[in-house]
């Protein structure tokens, strides 16, 4: 594995963690770097990290409050 690959990896603790996870991307990524980002696409997914995800994430704490406040009345 490339040097730059390895301190990109080490930098994101959630990417690193995911990469132990999951080891058989070692072997894409010893094989060349450009699967680094097909690996931190599917970290995003995995862990609800990408834009999506959060947007989903505020609706769904927006239905929450919405639902208290309306038993509150």
């Amino acid at each position: 594995m490339q040097v730059e690959t390895r301190l990109k990896i080490k930098s994101n603790p959630n990417l690193y963690r995911y990469l132990r996870e999951n080891s058989y991307w070692y072997k894409y990524l010893n094989r060349s770097p450009i699967f680094l980002k097909h690996l931190e696409e599917e970290m995003k997914e995995k862990y609800r990290l990408r834009s999506v995800d959060k947007i989903e994430n505020i609706s769904n704490t927006m239905k929450m409050i919405q639902s208290f406040l309306e038993v509150m009345r």
